[in-house]
Formats: structure tokens, C-alpha cells, sequence
């Protein structure tokens, strides 16, 4: 990956140089699951990237979509997808991301593919 810090610890997980580029990460995984996928929604999207074999999926989504104000099955445009991975980061970490660390990491993902 793009920003990957050169000494990694976990085999599962990707460790980044700096927060940016993991949420740069996060929004090249969802143009994968987009393109490949057509996963479109907030459903199909954290369906995909937690899915209900590691994660209680269905209160996921709802926590999403209570943050991002999005319906569950609504089509999600590119646009739309920092709203989304802020939430997503949320839900992860257990804390809010600033909306200039989305912004930055959106902004490498258009500048930087």
C-alpha cells in the first residue's frame, strides 16, 4: 500500500505511516468493493468489510447509518463516501476522526490512486 509504514507487526492488518493514508487505504478498498463488487450501499459496504462471521454486522450498519444519516440500502455516490468511512472509523476505533483527516485521506486517494 501507498503510505505503508515500512515495519509491520500484524500479519492482519496494515500499519500506515500516517492516518491519512490508512483512510486512503479505506477508500481504495471501497472503489474495489464498488467496481468489483457493485457494492453501492452502507449495507452492502459493511456487510463486505465486516462481515457477520467476525462482527455483529446488523448493529454495524445501524451505528452507520444513525452517524451518516444514510439509509441502510441508499446508493452512495464517491462524493458521499467520506460521510461513510468517518462513521466507519468510528465504529472501528471507537472514536471520532477529524473531517480534515478524512478530507486529507480522500484527497490522496483522488491525487495518489
Amino acid at each position: 500500500w501507498k503510505g505503508q509504514s515500512a515495519q509491520q507487526t500484524d500479519t492482519s492488518f496494515v500499519r500506515f505511516k500516517a492516518m491519512e493514508w490508512g483512510i486512503r487505504a479505506a477508500f481504495c478498498i471501497l472503489r474495489t468493493y464498488a467496481r468489483r463488487y457493485h457494492c453501492i450501499s452502507p449495507a452492502d459496504i459493511v456487510g463486505r468489510w465486516a462481515p457477520p462471521n467476525e462482527n455483529n454486522t446488523d448493529a454495524y450498519i445501524r451505528n452507520v447509518c444513525n452517524w451518516t444519516g444514510f439509509g441502510s440500502h441508499q446508493h452512495l455516490t464517491e462524493t458521499e463516501w467520506p460521510r461513510l468511512v468517518q462513521a466507519m472509523a468510528r465504529q472501528e476505533c471507537g472514536t471520532n476522526l477529524s473531517e480534515e483527516i478524512i478530507n486529507q485521506g480522500f484527497k490522496l486517494y483522488k491525487t495518489q490512486p
